[in-house]
Order: structure tokens, then sequence, then C-alpha cells
């Protein structure tokens, strides 16, 4: 369930025919492969109507398959083996430093279009402060989620590194630290007190609770980032501006709930470019998700 929540979802084949591309004489479907964040179950529903409409709209036949894995977009992205991601913000700034692609739609969650990360610990942890915790960080497990994540690993692990406590997994001040691989995982290691204390995606967090899944008067909030622009869809570099809006005004249009459920719980799909993640990207810098500027 990495974004309800949080899946992942890219196009792939060539530009589509009915995007003011008609010289591409396009035939083939646009394939679209998601990452399963949650059972493919419970998102079946919304992927098929997610289909529908983008068939609807890009007046092209559309096919959804799984995907393996972040990386595996990355380099789709970076050769344009595809034509457009559902990524997180890390992994589009990999994207764009590698080769250049864009950020064009995001999501927007109760009216806004920012997330936070957040470091939580158990009601009856004795801490409630991350100042409280990191005083008796020799007795502390921490979990993050994803090495990719960027509210489950990239941001709250920067400010703990500003906070002199963490370098990498093998060199930090806590008793343990411990990747669990997503954030509803996070938030059940936390729940059974397996863990002191994490690192979550606060849209997923939400989306966890709405759907009962966690009690939130179970845990408690130390520490929360400032605010974070939601994940990106992307395109390659080279994609032209008429497609580029095709695929916005096709986004934008969407209101089926379906839909907008599997992407966190959203209210509308709403624009996004590069300047909306260079918060971010210091970050991604400092813990060695992307390579310095030459």
């Amino acid at each position: 369930m990495k974004r309800n929540l949080g899946l992942l979802m890219i196009t792939g084949g060539l530009l589509i025919a009915g995007c003011g591309n008609e010289a591409a004489g396009v035939d083939e479907p646009l394939e679209v492969a998601v990452i399963p964040s949650q059972s493919i179950g419970e998102m079946q529903d919304g992927l098929d109507q997610l289909e529908h409409e983008l068939e609807e709209a890009l007046r092209q036949e559309v096919s959804v398959e799984h995907y393996p894995n972040y990386n595996a977009v990355v380099e789709a992205i970076n050769h344009h083996h595809i034509d457009l991601a559902y990524v997180g913000p890390v992994t589009y700034l990999v994207a764009r430093d590698q080769s250049g692609a864009k950020a064009i739609v995001t999501q927007s969650i109760d009216g806004s279009p920012y997330y936070h990360s957040y470091i939580k610990a158990h009601i009856d942890a004795p801490w409630d402060s991350l100042e409280e915790l990191l005083d008796d960080k020799e007795q502390v497990t921490f979990a993050f989620g994803s090495h990719s994540s960027t509210s489950g690993f990239t941001v709250p692990g920067y400010e703990l590194m500003n906070r002199g406590v963490y370098t990498d997994e093998n060199d930090h001040a806590f008793d343990e630290v411990r990747f669990t691989g997503s954030h509803d995982i996070t938030a059940q290691v936390l729940l059974s007190q397996d863990v002191d204390a994490g690192a979550i995606d606060s849209a997923i967090y939400h989306a966890l609770v709405r759907d009962g899944v966690v009690d939130d008067s179970q845990l408690k909030t130390l520490w929360e980032s400032e605010p974070l622009y939601q994940y990106p869809w992307i395109v390659p570099a080279e994609t032209g501006d008429d497609v580029i809006e095709a695929f916005q005004e096709a986004f934008l249009a969407i209101d089926h709930p379906d839909i907008l459920r599997i992407f966190g719980g959203a209210d509308a799909f709403v624009l996004a470019d590069v300047e909306h993640y260079e918060g971010i990207e210091e970050a991604a810098r400092a813990m060695g998700l992307l390579d310095e500027p030459e």
C-alpha cells in the first residue's frame, strides 16, 4: 500500500494518436503498467475505470499491466520506452537528473497538493517529541520505509542526519535501524511496538486511518516535516508539448471516486512542474540519492 495508496502507474508505447501527434500512427494499445501498492483486487475497480477514462479522453485503446519496480521505471523513462509514469518525488528527481524527465501532474488530497513526512511512535511510548526520543536514541529501534521513499526515508533521514544521529543504515546512533519496505508495514510495526519509532507518509497514514487499517488513537506524532509536493506523473524529456497537454487535460478531467481513491483518497488531479520539487532536492543529494552537480 505504498500510495493507496501510492500505486505506481506507467503508460507504455509511443506517442498517442489523438494527442495532436497523428503522424505517429499508433495502432497498438497505450500500455499502463502498475506496481501494486496493495492487493490488486482492492485496486482493480479504480484501475479499470482509469483505463476506461483514459481511452475516452485520449481516443486510444489502453491496457493496464503490472510493472516490476521503481528502478525499472527510471530506466524506461530514461530510454523513452514508456510515455508517462507515476512516481515518488525522489524517483522523479533521479529520472530528471539522469535524462531530463518532466513532472506534469499530481493529485490534491483534502484540497491540498501537499503532504508531510511523519515520525510516529506508539501512544504508550515515553516520548512526546523527536527531541525526547533522541535523548534515548541508544535504546531506540527506528524504522524507515523504502530506500526510494521520499517521506519514508529521504526527508526524515535528512532531518536525523542534520541532528547528528544518522549517516546511513550502518552508521547511526540508534540501537537498531530497519527498513520495512512500505508505509503500511511501518504503521503495523509501530502498532505492534516491534519498533519504537518510524517514518511514514502523512497521506498514506491518513488513508490507512480512513480505511480502518490503523487506529489513530494508538499512535502519536513526534515530528512533522515541512510541506512536500505530492507524487508526480512524469514524462520523458523529449515528450512534445501537445502530448503533455493531452495527458494533463485527461487527468484534470477525472473525478471518478474509484480512481481518486487509489491515489491516497485524492479529490482531484492538479498540475505539477519541477519548481514544486526543489525543496526535496537538497535532502536527496545529501542522502546520496542524486549525484552532486558538476
